[in-house]
């Protein structure tokens, strides 16, 4: 076990990672600083950035840190796929006068942001869309690191648990963003979080943490009382003082006009939640499964939108209980949940 332990929390929250944006370094400090656990998201940046936002954190807070990494898997992009979607979005390079991207595969500079997290050495890393092997958890516990597991199905606890992890972070089908799914070629679970939590719990004992839908001090209560060890929320953080979520983000999600989430994978080729717009209705059935393919042919309509202060044509992530966001310092949200 790490030297660090999720019941250590004064506050059992932790602010979840929220990459390609939102997750900041003063959110994360800020998050840890009112005695929950703040992350740096890693996905989608470089080592070296993300080394220097982990640096940045540490700086402006004394108390526990986490980080979170993507794992990699396999693109699940059938041939042709990719040639196909490039042609039904040619009206979105029309609309917003811009190329598609290049679609590659990589594998998020995992190997190199591993060294990372072994040299600066966070209290907690975290990570999503899989788990490392034994031996690299095994790495990583021995540098005094806790290791917590993103899983969306019992079969996926069961695994990471094999794989020596010392806490599990549960996430139910509300969540906001892309799910932790392993296999990226099957939709996402639909066990609601309450019974995948009694499930999990049941079947493990190492500590665990409750997350997807998460909003109020009533949920947070809930699934405390149902035997979590914290409370994961990320949605509740969006229109935090220090979060980086970006200016049409915000607008859009205090927005009228957008009255419900969806889970799609039109922008990233992965499943994901976000508010209903005009690009989910006209591209999510033409769009194939294939991350991170899919992530970088659409990257450039989707910074275009958010350029133009567009909502219509970018993923506004969120979870299901978006309209109970609430603005202010990260440290009041927590206070209001706990």
């Amino acid at each position: 076990m790490g030297e660090f332990t999720l019941r250590d929390l004064t506050a059992p929250i932790l602010v979840a990672p929220m990459a390609g944006g939102p997750s900041t370094p003063e959110l994360a400090a800020a998050g840890s600083e009112a005695g929950g656990l703040g992350f740096v998201a890693a996905g989608y940046l470089s080592a070296d950035v993300f080394a220097q936002r982990l640096t940045a954190t540490r700086k402006l807070t004394t108390r526990p840190i986490g980080a979170n990494l993507f794992a990699p898997q396999p693109s699940a992009v059938q041939p042709g796929d990719i040639d196909r979607y490039r042609a039904a979005l040619s009206g979105e390079v029309q609309r917003y006068g811009v190329d598609l991207g290049e679609p590659k595969f990589n594998d998020d500079d995992w190997a190199a942001k591993l060294e990372v997290v072994l040299d600066l050495r966070p209290e907690v890393v975290s990570f999503t869309f899989g788990a490392p092997s034994a031996a690299e958890t095994a790495r990583l516990k021995a540098a005094g690191i806790t290791t917590v597991a993103t899983v969306t199905t019992l079969a996926e606890a069961r695994e990471a648990v094999g794989r020596g992890f010392d806490a599990l972070a549960v996430q139910g089908p509300a969540a906001g963003g892309h799910r932790g799914t392993y296999d990226p070629a099957v939709r996402p679970a639909t066990q609601p979080l309450d019974e995948l939590l009694a499930d999990v719990l049941a079947a493990t004992e190492v500590p665990v943490v409750a997350a997807g839908g998460l909003m109020t001090a009533e949920d947070v209560g809930r699934v405390r009382d149902a035997g979590a060890a914290a409370a994961q929320l990320g949605t509740a953080f969006l229109l935090a003082d220090e979060a980086g979520s970006s200016p049409v983000h915000r607008a859009a999600l205090r927005d009228p006009a957008f009255t419900e989430t969806v889970v799609t994978k039109a922008f990233s080729g992965r499943y994901a939640r976000g508010l209903r717009n005009r690009f989910i209705d006209e591209h999510d059935a033409q769009a194939p499964l294939g991350y991170p393919e899919v992530h970088y042919l659409t990257s450039p309509v989707r910074a275009a939108s958010v350029r133009a202060g567009d909502p219509q044509a970018t993923n506004i992530w969120a979870g299901t209980g978006f309209r109970q966001i609430t603005s202010g310092p990260a440290a009041d949200i927590i206070a209001a949940l706990t």
